[in-house]
């Protein structure tokens, strides 16, 4: 039986590593298309770039620009990240009431606190009371590396690619210098000025987007951390009180975990503490 499929039908069935004459004869057709060698072929990392082996300008006009060399390693980092971690995203939504009641007395007295330390502070809480998001899988699977310390990064988005200064020693520090430490972090990593000693090792990343929009999205873990918190953008929402609905702000949460370290009633349970702490954070001023 001569099989009939088109050149590029036979260039995919080879980088799949796919006997067409074989998988006709299995499923008795003379016809194979590209949707039956994708069906049961499974690309190698090394040849899954064939994908993107494509001549556009057959197609119209187009220019080449070529990635920074941090864009080049975060590509790298998140293709891993994809192909190595079986990923979950949990969604929910935190009452920020409190949190904008207080920033706006403190910044009555001259104190200015962003939104993000509070964040902050509330995972590195959270981290303390969950020990296993405080963990990393062992290289070869076997084993969970628990850490003792809390150390959260801090995804910021600058011109050059995206950069995770960490903020070390987290549940140590008082709210106001964990503000102080974001901007500080923020600002140098903008001008790259971010130094080596300051990145790596996190216990677990924030990744915000609150001050460019969106209602949810679903983070990326960055290995070897177990799980990633992102954060949109606030809203006012009517929320049902009992006896009416009354406008409050509310931020959404977008919980991403390694599924081998973290199982999703685990993650529920995280999130809705996080919540919780994020809803009454008065203690977070006593220290």
């Amino acid at each position: 039986m001569i099989v009939k499929a088109s050149p590029s039908v036979r260039k995919l069935a080879r980088v799949h590593g796919v006997d067409i004459d074989a998988l006709a004869n299995r499923l008795g057709r003379e016809t194979i298309g590209r949707e039956d060698i994708i069906s049961v072929g499974t690309p190698s990392a090394s040849s899954i770039s064939w994908y993107w082996d494509v001549e556009h300008s057959d197609y119209g006009p187009v220019r080449v620009e070529p990635l920074t060399p941090m864009a080049k390693t975060a590509s790298a980092n998140l293709t891993a990240a994809q192909q190595l971690i079986p990923a979950v995203t949990h969604h929910d939504s935190a009452d920020v009431s409190r949190i904008e009641t207080l920033r706006k007395e403190l910044k009555a007295e001259g104190i200015r606190i962003t939104a993000l330390a509070f964040y902050v502070a509330v995972l590195a809480r959270c981290l303390i009371e969950f020990p296993r998001f405080n963990a990393s899988l062992s290289p070869d699977g076997k084993s969970l590396v628990l850490k003792e310390y809390i150390h959260i990064g801090i995804a910021v988005d600058t011109p050059n690619g995206l950069v995770v200064p960490v903020i070390r020693n987290a549940d140590e520090l008082a709210i106001s210098d964990i503000s102080a430490t974001l901007t500080d972090l923020a600002e140098r990593a903008r001008i790259r000025r971010i130094r080596p000693e300051e990145m790596g090792g996190a216990s677990m990343t924030i990744s915000s987007l609150g001050g460019i929009g969106g209602e949810a999205f679903t983070p990326i873990v960055n290995p070897p951390e177990a799980a990633i918190l992102g954060i949109t953008r606030m809203e006012i929402r009517p929320i049902w009180n009992g006896d009416a609905f009354e406008p409050r702000p509310m931020v959404p949460l977008d919980l991403s975990y390694d599924h081998r370290v973290i199982n999703g009633a685990d993650a529920a349970r995280f999130l809705a503490r996080y919540r919780e702490l994020v809803k009454d954070p008065d203690y977070l001023l006593l220290d």
